[in-house]
């Protein structure tokens, strides 16, 4: 038994090197083949880059469309764009960032991996199946292709939750070293310094420690070690928004004129039934613009998670929507086994009974609440975004594959159609988020939304 055990451990071994081969593939493929002008606000944050090329000055927020961000991302391309302009080869700058993005989305997938495995080394099935989430994730997956911040932001996010929770697994109650506490508070300044979203890791952890300082009754600690994190995170990566508001007068722009073609956008306003409402348009017809999909929030966002709703990567055509309804009715199950791992840690937490994961809770909760408040104070299409929501890539990783590990436990019929399940989906996955392969981005960037304006 010991020695199949063994056996059955290197096969999901060598499947787990193919599957890494494979999605590194296909982000090599993508940065060298995707037109960087088609991606989400991609021209415009390259130029934010070439003035950062001639210039280290931090331009003002309304300097161009991409200024108002937070400038590491910006900064650490422009520097990489000198390097190549002094090689001769500045033109490798636009298929350095895809390809660094891609790296990024491969070691989030070792990170979501690695995190099962220290607190359950006993389980490759679900590392495996952690890893697998992650390696091919649509919108991880296209959205590596482009010029963005996302996927840093998401990296970083998940290296500090990572070095907030994993420890845990062999510390048992002893204090966190200040060196740790230091690498966290370095950590999330780095993510807030690319994207404001970066802060609700800090929050989530600093409020997992403060929860546990009082439980375990030493507060003292715990309030000493979430101000030295905090005081850090901020040194790092709050300057930037301290320094907008006694320059501009704000931490953060919000509806900066240079960006008023967006108030244009439809739908235009949101209320509370855009939250609740699924429509069946999110599998019919995956594009935002549908008018069932104007009217649902996580509709629309599902339709960006599972599949390219916004038609920034895919073509516009009929038989990439049948594509897409195929990808979201695959996309239903690791996404079910998301939310009921969760919401079963999410019970246990409230009944009192903290595991040391719950900074990826928290982070969840955090994240969602952040979602739904940005995107009611930002009532257009454009903001529905599962990019905007890569941050929680551990936390769904870590109960998706909790659940799906069991569910295949329980019996061998179940196991064997969750295997066919899974398998059909990175294969589909593969094939059509591969550019070139199947389908190809010839059209213009984006759904025609300016047509939804015209009056007969």
């Amino acid at each position: 038994m010991t020695g199949r055990h063994e056996g059955a451990g290197q096969r999901l071994k060598y499947l787990a090197w193919l599957l890494i081969f494979t999605a590194a593939l296909t982000r090599i493929i993508n940065a060298l083949g995707y037109r960087t002008g088609l991606g989400f606000d991609s021209v415009e944050n390259v130029q934010y880059i070439d003035m950062l090329i001639h210039s280290w000055a931090l331009p003002a927020p309304d300097a161009a469309w991409a200024t108002s961000h937070p400038p590491l991302f910006y900064y650490l391309f422009a520097a990489l764009g000198r390097g190549l302009y002094a090689l001769g080869e500045p033109e490798s700058l636009l298929a350095a960032i895809p390809l660094v993005g891609g790296l990024a989305g491969l070691v989030i997938a070792g990170l979501a991996a690695s995190m099962v495995r220290r607190f359950h080394p006993d389980d490759d099935v679900r590392a495996f199946i952690a890893l697998f989430l992650v390696l091919f994730l649509p919108v991880q997956i296209y959205l590596s292709a482009m010029v963005n911040e996302e996927v840093l932001a998401a990296l970083l996010t998940s290296l500090a939750l990572w070095v907030a929770v994993v420890p845990m697994a062999h510390e048992n109650g002893q204090a966190i070293s200040l060196r740790r506490v230091s690498a966290i508070g370095v950590l999330a300044g780095l993510a807030i310094l690319t994207k404001l979203s970066g802060i609700l890791v800090l929050a989530a952890i600093a409020s997992a420690w403060m929860i546990s300082g009082w439980r375990a009754r030493r507060m003292g600690a715990a309030l000493r070690q979430t101000f030295l994190m905090c005081l850090i995170a901020m040194l790092i990566g709050g300057w930037f928004y301290i320094r907008n508001y006694f320059l501009y007068g704000y931490f953060y722009p919000q509806d900066l004129e240079l960006h008023a073609i967006m108030f244009d956008m439809p739908p235009g306003s949101r209320g509370l039934l855009d939250y609740f409402f699924i429509p069946l348009a999110t599998w019919t017809d995956p594009q935002l613009l549908n008018p069932d999909l104007l009217g649902s929030v996580w509709g629309s966002t599902y339709a960006t998670l599972y599949f390219d709703g916004h038609r920034h990567f895919l073509p516009h055509s009929a038989a990439i929507g049948t594509m897409g309804s195929f990808l979201l009715v695959l996309g239903i199950l690791p996404l079910w086994a998301f939310v009921a791992g969760f919401l079963e840690d999410l019970r246990r937490a409230i009944r009192g009974d903290f595991s040391p994961a719950l900074p990826l809770i928290l982070l969840t909760v955090f994240s969602l609440g952040g979602y739904v408040f940005f995107t009611f104070s930002n009532p257009w299409f454009a903001t529905l975004k599962a990019g905007y929501l890569l941050g929680l890539s551990i936390p769904f990783a870590w109960y998706a594959s909790q659940k799906l590990a069991l569910w295949a436990s329980r019996a061998e019929p179940l196991r064997f159609a969750i295997t066919v399940w899974l398998a059909t989906l990175g294969i589909a996955v593969t094939l059509t988020f591969t550019t070139g392969l199947i389908f190809e981005k010839i059209d213009g960037p984006g759904l025609p939304w300016q047509a939804t304006l015209e009056t007969p």
